[in-house]
């Protein structure tokens, strides 16, 4: 009876330091994994205006074209080309950009049509330079397309350019997003970057383009 007391006994202890040792690998495990995904979790990529200027902007409705027939009551014309930089900050993920869709609004409306652009593969800590065109080539050539806007947004322009304040241009980029590491890769996310861009704009603003007032961060979602 005492003999089978001590194996009951035995046994206990033993499936004890086995549970214990189990805990004990699975806590192991769990530290091992949490560093690494402190090391290799992906990071967003930071994105700034590296570089902008604003060829033309002002209304383009049937008012002030010749072509009226074709052209919407209210509309604006744009020329712009902006400079974005992208910023890697962690030196072990790289980052592959694909999908991307660009464009760029005044008042919360279009004021061109989009653009798309090139994939990208960007390096482990390294910058990239994502170049947008709108409405057109550089400072020449012919002028922008009509995009159709309301008659307010149109009216905020007049008003902007009579005061020759600054004008609020938000360059929105679109599109996915992935990270990867050796041999692990995430799956394909949604890419959202948006940029608020101040930029002067008046009737004595340079033809050659006019110069920013503000180069700010730009948001990212990633």
């Amino acid at each position: 009876m005492e003999n089978s007391k001590l194996c009951d006994m035995h046994r206990a202890r033993r499936r004890a330091r086995i549970l214990l040792a189990v805990v004990a690998a699975a806590a192991l495990a769990g530290v091992a994994a949490l560093f690494v995904y402190i090391g290799y979790r992906p990071v967003n990529p930071q994105v700034s205006v590296a570089r902008a200027a604003l060829y033309q902007l002002e209304s383009a409705g049937s008012g002030n074209n010749s072509s009226a027939a074709t052209v919407e009551p209210y509309a604006i014309a744009a020329r712009a080309q902006f400079t974005l930089l992208l910023h890697n900050p962690s030196d072990r993920v790289s980052v592959h950009y694909g999908g991307l869709l660009a464009y760029v609004t005044y008042h919360g409306e279009p004021a061109a049509p989009p653009v798309e652009l090139p994939a990208v593969v960007q390096e482990r800590g390294a910058d990239v330079s994502l170049s947008l065109l709108f409405g057109g080539l550089g400072g020449g050539g012919a002028g922008a397309e009509p995009v159709p806007v309301s008659e307010g947004t149109v009216r905020a322009l007049a008003a902007d350019c009579a005061a020759r304040r600054g004008v609020l241009l938000r360059v929105v980029v679109l599109g996915q997003v992935r990270y990867k590491s050796g041999l692990f890769r995430t799956a394909w996310r949604d890419l959202f970057v948006r940029c608020d861009v101040t930029a002067g704009v008046g009737a004595d603003a340079a033809p050659a383009g006019v110069p920013l007032v503000e180069y700010p961060k730009c948001f990212v979602d990633a």
